[in-house]
C-alpha cells in the first residue's frame, strides 16, 4: 500500500507568540518551531498499517526549508520518505491544500492521512478541501481506524456532537485523526540515525494564490484588574450599579 502523510511546522505552544513588526505575520526569531502535535496521530496510523502490511509510508510537507526538520522527526519515528513541497510566501489553507493535491494526484495514493488540524491556524480545512480537490472520500475526527486491506475498505468511527458514528470509505480515502486515535511512538536511537539518510524530494509548489489576506495581528488586550467590593450581602447596592454604570451589562 501507498501510504502519505501531511505534516506541518508550528509554533511549540509553550512559546510566548510575539507579532512581527508588518503587524501582520509572527516574529519568529523567538519561536520554537515543532512537528504538529495531531500529526503525530495521523504518522501512527499510517506506521502502524505498515507493521502489518507491506506498505511504503512518506511524508508530505507545504513550507520552507525549515520544515525538513518535522519530516525527519516523523522518519525518525518510521516510514521511508519524504516530499517538501516549497513555497515562498505563507499560504492559506485554499493554497496549501491545492499544492498538496497537485503533488499527490497522480501517485497512487492509497490512504493520505492528516492530522485533524494544525494549532497554528485551527482551521481543520486542508483535509478535507484535498479530499475535495482529489474527488476521494474522506472522515475527518477519526478516533479508531480499522483497514480491511483485502476489501479496499477502511472503517472508521469518528467524534460528532454529542457521540460518535462509524463510517465506511472506498481506498484511496482521505482520513483526518484526532487524539484518542492511538499512542504516537518515540523516535529511538536507531530511527534518529536512519533518518538522516532517508531521502526527501523538493518539488516547488503548484502556482496558486491564496484567497484570503491577513490584513492585521494583534495580540488579545489585556485584562483590567478585578474589584472586590465587599464580602457581604451589604456589597450588593454598589455592585448592582458597577454592572450598570461601568461594565455596561444590567
Amino acid at each position: 500500500m501507498k501510504l502519505f502523510v501531511c505534516v506541518n511546522q508550528v509554533p511549540d505552544t509553550e512559546t510566548k507568540v510575539k507579532v512581527g513588526q508588518d503587524g501582520k505575520t509572527i516574529d519568529h526569531s523567538e519561536i520554537n518551531l515543532i512537528l504538529n502535535p495531531y500529526d503525530e496521530f495521523a504518522i501512527e496510523a499510517a506506521l502502524q498499517i505498515k507493521d502489518k502490511t507491506p506498505s511504503e509510508v512518506t511524508y508530505v510537507s507545504v513550507g520552507k526549508d525549515s520544515n525538513k526538520e518535522v519530516i525527519r522527526k516523523a522518519l525518525a519515528m518510521g516510514g521511508d520518505k519524504g516530499i517538501l513541497i516549497k513555497v515562498g510566501e505563507i499560504a492559506d489553507s485554499y493554497s496549501v491544500a491545492k499544492a498538496i493535491s497537485a503533488a499527490l494526484k497522480d501517485s497512487g495514493a492509497d490512504m493520505i492521512f492528516f492530522g485533524k488540524q494544525s494549532i497554528d491556524y485551527d482551521d481543520a480545512a486542508v483535509g478535507t478541501m484535498v479530499a475535495e480537490m482529489l474527488g476521494l472520500p474522506s472522515a475527518s475526527v477519526v478516533v479508531k481506524l480499522d483497514v480491511k486491506e483485502a476489501d479496499r475498505k477502511v472503517v472508521c468511527e469518528r467524534e460528532i456532537e454529542g457521540g460518535k458514528e462509524s463510517v465506511e470509505l472506498t481506498m484511496p480515502c482521505v482520513i483526518t485523526a484526532q487524539k484518542g486515535l492511538n499512542d504516537p511512538r518515540y523516535p529511538a536511537l536507531k530511527g534518529i540515525m536512519a533518518a538522516k539518510t532517508k531521502p526527501i524530494q523538493e518539488i516547488a509548489a503548484s502556482e496558486v494564490s491564496s484567497l484570503t489576506e491577513v490584513v492585521e495581528m494583534r495580540k488579545p488586550a489585556a485584562k483590567q484588574p478585578g474589584k472586590i467590593i465587599g464580602t457581604d450581602k451589604s456589597a450588593v447596592p454598589e455592585l448592582v450599579r458597577l454592572l450598570h454604570e461601568e461594565a455596561k451589562v444590567i
